[in-house]
């Protein structure tokens, strides 16, 4: 029974890799650097995976228990993912589940910065652009954007959404 839950669970997950690179994919969009001014570094980036990320999850808390399942799923591929990319760059064993649960805090802290909020100006400077915000422009440029993504989400009918539909 525990090797058919363990398999099920990567199974299930599996079925949601579509969801999940749709939004890595939109997050390494150069807009996001180039117009937007974001970093391009790896804090750069994962904050734009994280957020994209976040505004999925809530699109998915949208629907309550319907996409309960796909939301903690969802959340489960971020995680691998997390853990993939800092195995990669030379972590090691020891300290990855440390770096690994600040990045979920940081994912989280996203998904009430974005969750409370109407206009994401403030969110993007506190959590895309951590360090010395670029001009109001750029910051506006990156919060249109993923605001325009929010209001997206919201439209996308719940089936076309788990299977990669993030346009």
């Amino acid at each position: 029974m525990f090797g058919q839950t363990l398999f099920g669970a990567r199974d299930q997950r599996a079925r949601l890799r579509p969801l999940y690179d749709a939004g890595v994919a939109l997050a390494r969009d150069p807009a996001w650097y180039q117009g937007g001014g974001v970093p391009d570094t790896l804090e750069g980036r994962f904050a734009m995976v994280a957020a994209v990320t976040a505004l999925t999850l809530l699109r998915l808390e949208d629907e309550g228990e319907k996409a309960k399942r796909e939301s903690v799923l969802l959340t489960e591929l971020f995680i691998d993912d997390m853990d993939a990319s800092l195995r990669e760059i030379g972590i090691g064993d020891f300290v990855v589940g440390k770096h690994v649960g600040k990045l979920v805090s940081a994912l989280g802290g996203r998904l009430g910065a974005f969750r409370d909020a109407n206009r994401f100006d403030e969110p993007v400077r506190r959590n895309i652009f951590a360090g010395e915000p670029p001009d109001e422009a750029m910051v506006r440029f990156v919060a249109e954007r993923l605001e325009g993504l929010r209001d997206r989400l919201r439209a996308t009918p719940l089936d076309p959404l788990l299977a990669g539909a993030l346009a």
